[in-house]
């Protein structure tokens, strides 16, 4: 099945402010055969992303963030953290796809602004819907080129209220974290997971190759 398969009758848009929530009315094929009756559900528009994880070869270190995150501060009044759970992730670094970009522009964009590093070569890892089952958000996946010597300190947009810290790491201690659950953020999990099969192999062949 594809989109074909679903019949939009009517979208509104109850909600419109730092983000907008459309409520959508359709009916979808099912797949017994027939349609499904009118189904409404709430949908998060949130855009799409691009993350991206910065590799230095020759120092054999990812770049990393750290930052704030409400949805995470919200999460935690759950019962289903302990008390050392924190809002503040470690992520790849990542940003909204504007109008007219492309997501490797995008990529480049977010490296410069979040961690002060210049990607030189980009590899695709995958391109994934963040929450299908109430937001739009896809992001795309890549692994970039850095030198991870420009990677340090406090970054962020101060009018988009961001304060990210700067972290580069050797890529086994990135492994590390990975393994002992200090990295929580799904997209960054993603990325890791990818890093580390491809690991050897990609830096043997960026070590190979002229910055």
């Amino acid at each position: 099945m594809n989109a074909k398969d679903v019949k939009l009758i009517e979208k509104t848009r109850p909600f419109d402010g730092y983000f907008q929530i459309d409520r959508y009315v359709v009916r979808h094929r099912l797949f017994q055969g027939g349609w499904s009756e009118p189904v409404t559900r709430e949908v998060f528009e949130r855009g799409h992303a691009v993350t991206v994880l910065p590799y230095d070869p020759d120092l054999d270190q990812l770049v990393l963030i750290e930052q704030f995150r409400i949805g995470a501060f919200a999460a935690l009044a759950t019962p289903w953290f302990d008390d050392e759970c924190s809002p503040w992730l470690i992520e790849c670094v990542a940003g909204i796809i504007d109008e007219g970009e492309t997501p490797e522009a995008v990529a480049r964009r977010e490296c410069l602004e979040e961690a002060g590093c210049e990607v030189t070569e980009l590899v695709p890892i995958h391109h994934i819907f963040a929450s299908p089952g109430g937001c739009t958000e896809s992001v795309f996946v890549y692994c970039g080129r850095t030198d991870a010597a420009q990677a340090s300190g406090v970054r962020g947009l101060v009018e988009e209220h961001e304060n990210i810290r700067v972290l580069s790491i050797p890529a086994a201690e990135a492994f590390e974290w990975l393994d002992a659950g200090r990295i929580s953020h799904s997209t960054t999990i993603i990325a890791m997971q990818w890093f580390r099969e491809k690991h050897r192999d990609l830096r043997a062949r960026w070590r190979s190759s002229a910055r």
